[in-house]
């Protein structure tokens, strides 16, 4: 059975995903499959044991006509099954016109009409996005979602071992989103550092476009840089993830940092400023701990995604945080 996944959204919604892989080879493990993902990502699924091929759509230099030139591509293939995860027109456009003998997706889609089976994605009723997502295999496998995982090369460990070695005990923070409502504000990070215990050593991760933050968030913490040490910009994801693996905890915010945590089941604490759990975002991993406010505020949530600013101007969703919530974690 030849299978293509699509995903084309980011970094988190292709980690998601992978669940859909770990159920699909537990139940079929001769099976062939595909994944299809937006240029950026590919690195996720680097040298991936259950996968076949990782299909790369270039967005920008040309989007609709490589779009073309894929689906002519993936028609050619003559798939058994189109598992299309995304829920925007483009991938679905690409669903439709796969040739796929069976082509499921979610109703969502404006191209769903011409998917064999479509299922509802509702968000908010505390339904997590890998059994939104299993329901689209439900039928081959069953209702019970695997988890997330992904599969870090010997080279993501060389990479590690080039930037020293690993203290015992250390935590990670990624203070960063692409959203800034979604993000712990600036300040409460700084102050957060001012008070971890002194026997850990914290490295803080991002991307190349977070350097920025994360130095001036050590620089305000005035912490020695024996204790706290800026990694951003420093890792791939796979050797972000195998560093959050070992870690004796992993603090988040809602967004990518969090389900690659969750990929690797390492510990976690993500904290959620605008958006809220009942998304269907959190934590997967054994041990996994949520802090957000206590008291419910009118405007929270006020959004799925998150805003550049807060719209009333409070961002108290993220100041009223207690930072002990945080600080209990640690022994």
């Amino acid at each position: 059975m030849q299978i293509l996944l699509i995903q084309t959204a980011f970094i988190g919604d292709v980690i998601l995903a992978t669940a859909l892989i770990e159920k699909i080879k537990q139940k079929y493990p001769n099976s062939t499959i595909d994944f299809l993902l937006r240029k950026g990502n590919e690195s996720l699924l680097e040298a991936h044991p259950h996968l076949r091929e990782t299909i790369i759509w270039d967005k920008k230099g040309g989007k609709w006509r490589n779009l073309w030139r894929l689906a002519q591509r993936i028609r050619q293939t003559k798939y058994d099954l189109v598992i299309n995860v995304q829920r925007f027109a483009s991938s679905g456009l690409l669903t439709a016109f796969s040739g796929g003998k069976v082509k499921v997706g979610f109703a969502k889609n404006p191209f769903s009409r011409f998917f064999h089976k479509r299922y509802p994605h509702a968000i908010g009723d505390g339904t997590h996005e890998t059994a939104r997502n299993q329901q689209l295999i439900a039928d081959l496998t069953d209702a019970l979602p695997a988890r997330p995982r992904l599969y870090p090369q010997p080279k993501h460990h060389e990479e590690l071992k080039k930037l020293g070695t690993m203290p015992a005990n250390y935590i990670c923070i990624a203070p960063t989103s692409v959203w800034f409502t979604k993000q712990w504000a600036e300040e409460k990070w700084v102050d957060f550092l001012l008070k971890v215990p002194a026997h850990y050593t914290v490295y803080v991760l991002g991307a190349p476009s977070d350097t920025e933050v994360c130095a001036r968030i050590i620089e305000k913490s005035k912490a020695s840089p024996a204790t706290v040490q800026s990694w951003a910009g420093k890792l791939s994801l796979l050797a972000s993830a195998l560093l959050m693996k070992g870690a004796k905890m992993n603090y988040v915010n809602d967004s990518a940092p969090l389900h690659l945590a969750t990929a690797m089941n390492a510990p976690t604490c993500a904290i959620f400023c605008s958006t809220v759990p009942a998304f269907g975002y959190t934590p997967l991993a054994d041990v996994a701990h949520i802090v957000e406010i206590e008291s419910p505020l009118a405007c929270r949530p006020c959004g799925l995604h998150g805003y550049r600013a807060c719209p009333e101007k409070h961002f108290r969703c993220a100041m009223d945080i207690d930072i002990e919530k945080l600080l209990k974690l640690l022994v």
